[in-house]
């Protein structure tokens, strides 16, 4: 089972940031919600699983914890992308929130996960941002885009998951 989603809203963070795109995905995994989310969460795993992501560097000691910053390489909308995201949220086996700190956009990326059975766990991802300069004239189109782009990071994250 998989579904995508959310529209191009316009929502409310609670620091009262518009949101211009606001894509909401979830997928079904074949996996305890203890090895979706240790996985999910770990920035190492990252370029494994994420479509576009080409690197992830830690800017502060490991483990993941509130507070922790780690820079990310990306690709889209064939653009390079560098950004820095700080972990603002983070429930074990739950939920992870994280924001960028620097970049061309602002962002916000949800991970949710939820035990459906002791093999089952749904997993969401949820991005929200703020397109910034010309580039906001592009939020529908960048809202397809990124609904496309977590999609296919849900189905890769399944996938090798679901192998091990």
């Amino acid at each position: 089972m998989h579904r995508g989603s959310g529209s191009q809203e316009f929502s409310r963070n609670p620091t009262n940031l518009i949101f211009m795109v606001d894509v909401n995905t979830e997928i079904i995994i074949n996996r305890p919600v203890e090895v979706v989310s240790s996985y999910a969460m770990n920035p190492d795993n990252a370029p494994e699983w994420y479509v576009n992501i080409d690197s992830a560097e830690w800017r502060t000691t490991k483990p993941l914890t509130q507070g922790s910053q780690i820079a990310f390489k990306a690709q889209f909308m064939g653009r390079t992308l560098a950004y820095v995201y700080e972990i603002i949220k983070l429930i074990p086996n739950e939920k992870l929130i994280m924001r960028t700190a620097d970049g061309p956009f602002l962002m916000e990326t949800t991970y949710t996960w939820i035990a459906i059975d002791d093999n089952r766990t749904k997993m969401t991802l949820r991005n929200r941002g703020e397109p910034t300069g010309f580039s906001k004239l592009f939020a529908p189109f960048m809202a397809l885009m990124m609904r496309r782009a977590n999609n296919k990071d849900l189905r890769s994250i399944k996938s090798i998951l679901e192998a091990g």
